[in-house]
C-alpha cells in the first residue's frame, strides 16, 4: 500500500512540473497539484502507526515482508514515499519536509544494504524475482526530485549514483526473467510497469544533477516502454483488484515528469503534446487505483 503513497504525491510533483510547460492552463502550487500531494501526505500518516503496529502484533509477518523473494522489492516503497511526500510539502514546512527527505534516504539505504546482502546470499529463484526489486534497489534515483528542490544536492547524488549503477543489471535480468521464467500471476501483472521508472528518472534527475544532456534517450526508449506496456495492460481492467495496482501509477507519474522536464527543454508542440497525453495516462491510473480501492475497501467493510 506504500505504493499508493508513491503514486498520489508523486502525481502531485509531477503536476507541478507540468505547470511550467502549459502555463495558463495548469497552475502550482493548485487545485490540480496539491490534492494529490495531501492524500498522500495523509495515506502515509495513515500507514505509518499502521506498520509500527503490525510489527508489534505480528512480528514474523513483518520479517517475512523483508525475507520473501517476493515482497522485499516492495518494502523500498516505503521510505521512497517519505521522500516524495516531503517533496510535496517543503513548500508549507521546509523543516518538515527536510526532516522526512533525510528519514526516508536513511531508512532507504538501510533497506538497499539489506536487500544487497539478501541477493549475494543466494537461494533466489529467478522465478520469484519481480519488478518491486527496481523499488528497493533503485528507489534512488527517485530522491534527487524532492532532494534538489530542498537544496540536498550532494546526498542527492550520492543516492542516484548508487541506484543508477544497479538500474542497467537489474533491468536486464527483470526482462530475462520475462522471456524464460513463468509469467507473472495476474495479481502482480501491473508491477511489470516499474520498468518505466529507471529511464524516466535516470534522464530527469541525472541532467538535473549532471548536466549529461546525452542522458535524453533513456527518455525516448521510456516513451516507447510506455506504449508497449500500455498495449500489454489494455485489458487490465479485467484483472483481479489487489494493492499492487499502485504499480501502474508511480512508473506512470515518473514518465509524465520526465515528459515534463523534456518540454521545458525541447518547447516544440510534439514535445508538448506527449507531456500532456503523459501526465493525462497518469492521472486516468491514480483515479482508477483510487476507486478500485475505495470500492473494494467499502466491499470488506459491507
Amino acid at each position: 500500500m506504500y505504493g499508493a503513497v508513491m503514486g498520489l504525491a508523486g502525481l502531485g510533483l509531477s503536476a507541478r512540473a507540468a505547470a511550467t510547460v502549459f502555463p495558463g492552463f495548469l497552475r502550482a502550487p493548485a487545485y490540480f497539484t496539491e490534492p494529490w500531494v495531501a492524500l498522500g501526505a495523509l495515506l502515509l500518516a495513515v500507514l505509518l502507526p499502521l506498520y509500527l503496529l503490525k510489527l508489534f502484533k505480528f512480528p514474523a509477518a513483518v520479517r517475512e515482508d523483508f525475507t520473501n523473494p517476493a515482497t522485499l522489492g516492495f518494502c523500498g516503497a516505503l521510505p521512497v514515499g517519505m521522500t516524495l511526500v516531503a517533496g510535496g510539502i517543503a513548500p508549507y514546512s521546509a523543516l518538515t519536509g527536510n526532516l522526512l527527505w533525510e528519514a526516508g534516504c536513511a531508512l532507504l539505504l538501510a533497506f538497499q544494504i539489506w536487500a544487497l546482502v539478501r541477493w549475494l546470499s543466494g537461494g533466489i529463484e529467478l522465478a520469484r524475482l519481480n519488478a518491486g526489486w527496481l523499488i528497493i534497489l533503485v528507489g534512488g534515483i527517485v530522491v534527487p526530485g524532492p532532494g534538489i528542490a530542498l537544496g540536498h544536492i550532494e546526498a542527492s547524488r550520492f543516492f542516484f549514483g548508487v541506484s543508477a549503477s544497479i538500474a542497467p543489471l537489474l533491468t536486464a535480468l527483470l526482462l530475462y526473467r520475462a522471456m524464460v521464467a513463468a509469467p507473472l500471476p495476474e495479481a502482480l501483472r501491473p508491477s511489470w510497469f516499474i520498468l518505466l521508472v529507471p529511464p524516466s528518472l535516470i534522464y530527469a534527475n541525472g541532467v538535473a544533477l549532471f548536466a549529461f544532456d546525452f542522458l535524453e534517450i533513456l527518455y525516448f526508449f521510456g516513451v516507447v516502454l510506455a506504449i508497449a506496456l500500455l498495449v500489454y495492460a489494455r485489458n487490465f481492467m479485467r484483472w483481479p483488484f489487489a494493492p499492487s495496482w499502485w504499480a501502474f501509477t508511480f512508473p506512470l507519474d515518473a514518465l509524465a515528469y520526465a515528459a515534463a522536464r523534456y518540454a521545458q527543454g525541447h518547447p516544440s508542440p510534439p514535445w508538448r503534446l506527449v507531456a500532456a497525453a503523459a501526465l493525462a495516462v497518469a492521472t486516468l491510473f491514480v483515479v482508477v487505483a483510487l476507486w478500485k480501492t475505495a470500492r473494494s475497501a467499502a466491499s470488506r467493510a459491507a
